[in-house]
């Protein structure tokens, strides 16, 4: 099913993007780090590792978490476009995790001719600890 065409006038402060509750398991990270050439094995593929470095497991790559985020907000319609994404990292993300992946319109304008949004974008636990968080700028069509 297809995200249905969103346009500015559509968009109010404190609109909900999302959840996109996800799972991130080893064959998915595992794939990740083939495409994106990391060198393996290391703290994303292997316990043993990990574990030496003082994690509880195998962690997501923040690369990979950028991009879950990043697909929150081009999924949210086909006529979004990402512009900008800062994110900061305050807890790792562990494999085979159940995790939550959300945002909230914070602010609309247009900016030099362009309707703009900034966004907050989060990702949480099962206990809505949040462990990623950023703040996202999203351009979008108006319908004028």
């Amino acid at each position: 099913m297809s995200a249905p065409d969103l346009y500015y006038e559509d968009v109010e402060l404190g609109d909900d993007i999302g959840p996109v509750r996800r799972t991130v398991t080893d064959e998915q990270v595992a794939a990740f780090i083939n495409l994106w050439r990391e060198e393996a094995p290391s703290r994303f593929t292997d316990p043993e590792i990990a574990k030496g470095l003082g994690l509880a497991g195998t962690i997501v790559p923040g690369a990979m978490n950028m991009a879950m985020m990043s697909q929150l907000i081009t999924c949210w319609s086909p006529t979004v476009t990402l512009k900008k994404l800062d994110v900061v990292f305050r807890q790792v993300v562990l494999h085979n995790t159940p995790i939550q992946i959300k945002g909230i319109v914070t602010d609309k304008d247009i900016v030099d001719g362009s309707p703009q949004l900034e966004c907050d974008v989060f990702m949480e636990n099962e206990e809505g600890t949040r462990m990623v968080i950023g703040k996202a700028t999203v351009g979008l069509s108006s319908k004028a």
